[in-house]
């Protein structure tokens, strides 16, 4: 089955907001087995709408619309469905005795404005919205079927699961196939890389698929089958993996939703280790997502966001020869800093960061972007120094999975060399 979604609203076009609807639209319709080939953005224009619906619908099983149902003069949803099926719009009793208890719960009097909710296109069926005032729309059309549902996702999710989703799996057969993923999550390793290494795969890839994403300090390897059994694709994933992890495992550090900072907790929690943080260009992103990990008072025992010499040197021990001499941001001064960051909580081990953020204070020897990392533990500290010029937001974010990800490292040979 073919599926095109449609999200209505010129504020979706202008910026204003994010269109989560369509992402969570095609990840469910996925999974359900239903392929989505287009999306459409179009503002509050009812030509516009009328004429990428009538496309939508000339190429698709189910089209579904979101957005377009309120009270407003701008919500013209109803009336493009109405135009291309060429049916009048009808009021429904039922809507309209809904729409008066909604309004008579909440002390408050239904409008004109809002009656216009309770009309669909003739023939059509209402879907129940029980967590706004807008019903839905069903409206089976020449062997096709149009959706429209609420914009705010509060009121779309419940009404896609429940109205929609049954629909589309009796329609297409239960024993359909559906679409299964599996994602590696790399490290340290860039996506150009990445596509070289796995050239041959990827070339004589047939099922599962292989696709790259790359974002900050991150690349992820998907991996998608269809099959109508989850063991089926379960062993056809499982393959495609063990031969990446042939080619790459180095450098995978988790699969679908593991995040950096999760890992190394779990790691840490094994040994039954402590870490401690000093953190300067990073601003306390390291310590943040460390402890976005529930269960982190397990193994993290706290941070120092020292973005001051004074405090680098009253705090964690930096001494004042090294920022004399080499300055904030240099491989002494994390060194130093990491250093400083174990013996004041008397951690296994710390991760220490300084850097140059900009956009300013960079300067021809230390340009923007640079950094230094540093481990340390009961055999010594480890520095790393790297470039990563970008926005602050960017270096940010970057340093903070480069330094975890150097933690990661380095819990790992910890563990290799004692065993």
């Amino acid at each position: 089955m073919k599926a095109e979604l449609i999200s209505a609203g010129t504020e979706l076009l202008l910026g204003e907001i994010v269109d989560t609807n369509a992402v969570y639209l095609s990840q469910k319709l996925a999974q359900i087995g239903v392929d989505v080939y287009y999306r459409h953005t179009v503002g509050d224009n009812l030509r516009r709408l009328v004429e990428v619906l009538r496309l939508a619908f000339d190429r698709a099983d189910a089209v579904i619309i979101t957005g377009g149902l309120g009270p407003t003069q701008d919500d013209i949803t109803r009336q493009a469905i109405a135009e291309v099926a060429a049916r009048p719009l009808i009021r429904s009793p039922q809507a309209v005795e809904k729409l008066r208890e909604f309004f008579a719960r909440r002390g408050r009097i239904l409008s004109d404005n809002n009656l216009c909710q309770a009309e669909a296109p003739e023939g059509a069926a209402l879907l129940d919205n029980p967590y706004g005032t807008a019903p839905g729309i069903r409206l089976e059309h020449e062997g096709r079927v149009i959706f429209a549902l609420p914009g705010p996702p509060t009121e779309l999710q419940p009404m896609f699961t429940a109205e929609v989703v049954p629909y589309l799996l009796e329609r297409a057969g239960q024993r359909g196939e559906r679409l299964y993923t599996r994602s590696l999550l790399l490290a340290d390793i860039g996506e150009s890389t990445v596509a070289e290494v796995l050239s041959d795969p990827i070339a004589a890839q047939t099922d599962p698929t292989i696709a790259l994403y790359a974002s900050p300090a991150q690349v992820r390897v998907r991996l998608a089958t269809k099959a109508a059994e989850e063991q089926a694709a379960t062993q056809r994933l499982d393959a495609a993996e063990a031969a990446i992890r042939k080619l790459l495992g180095e450098y995978i550090f988790g699969v679908d939703e593991d995040t950096m900072e999760a890992v190394i907790g779990r790691l840490l929690r094994e040994r039954q280790a402590t870490l401690a943080v000093a953190e300067s260009c990073t601003g306390g992103l390291i310590a943040s997502r460390i402890t976005d990990v529930p269960g982190a008072s397990d193994y993290f025992l706290g941070s120092v966001v020292a973005y001051s010499n004074d405090l680098k040197q009253v705090v964690l021990g930096v001494a004042s020869e090294i920022l004399s001499t080499y300055g904030a941001v240099s491989s002494q001064c994390a060194e130093a800093m990491a250093e400083g960051a174990r013996a004041a909580f008397g951690a296994d081990f710390a991760l220490a960061t300084t850097g140059i953020a900009g956009p300013g204070g960079g300067s021809e020897e230390k340009p923007v972007g640079l950094v230094y990392l540093a481990v340390a533990d009961q055999r010594g500290v480890e520095v790393q120094e790297q470039n990563w010029p970008g926005t602050r937001e960017q270096f940010k974010r970057r340093v903070s999975q480069m330094a975890l990800s150097s933690l990661r490292k380095r819990i790992l040979q910890t563990n290799e060399q004692e065993t």
